[in-house]
């Protein structure tokens, strides 16, 4: 199985690279459009600033090609953000496979949040034999709202909001996985077997 990790300067892909490792994966990282078009999975991870990535992305052509791919793909953290219609970090519009909006959290408690947190109303494939409330790591200022059809996890902090969402084969975790412990190691092997 080929499975590669998207490469836009984005912060997160050496971690992601060891928890695949761990699980025995060996991806490839690439921005390639032939490459990635060829691998049968495709993690989006991120840390960083939307309106930067996305500028990456655009140059490279592929804000375009990512919401055409049919393979299961796993946006992480800013992944997840830039996967949205738009984020509120620098007004950035975003790809929009995801008819949701990020917003800042107010600013009424620490932000951002730093740490483990717990996932509830869990839904889907990609959160199989994860128990309510088990707990995640999360790093993030901006958070996509709620949404009936797209959420499959929720995370409060100052408010209730997405913390996984998923249409069709695109899949997303606001949390950082790959520094999840036995939770997250969990979740990317249930993406690799999707």
């Amino acid at each position: 199985m080929k499975i590669a990790i998207i490469r836009y300067n984005a912060g997160n892909t050496q971690s992601v690279i060891y928890a695949l490792n761990r699980l025995g994966i060996e991806p490839i990282v690439t921005d390639n459009q032939e490459e990635l078009r060829s691998c049968d999975k495709i993690i989006f991870p991120g840390v960083g600033e939307a309106s930067t990535a996305m500028n990456y992305l655009t140059e490279r052509g592929l804000d375009k090609l990512i919401p055409t791919f049919k393979q299961p793909l796993l946006g992480i953290c800013l992944g997840l953000q830039l996967m949205c219609q738009h984020s509120e970090e620098n007004d950035t519009k975003c790809m929009g496979i995801f008819p949701m909006n990020v917003k800042r959290f107010p600013p009424k408690d620490k932000v951002p949040q730093m740490g483990w947190n717990s996932i509830t109303h869990l839904k889907g494939n990609l959160l199989k034999e994860i128990k309510e409330n088990d707990f995640v790591y999360f790093v993030h200022s901006y958070y996509a709202e709620l949404n009936g059809n797209y959420t499959i996890a929720e995370t409060d902090y100052i408010l209730p909001y997405s913390s996984a969402i998923q249409k069709d084969n695109f899949y997303a975790v606001q949390f950082h996985a790959e520094k999840s412990s036995e939770v997250g190691a969990k979740i990317l092997k249930n993406f690799v077997s999707l």
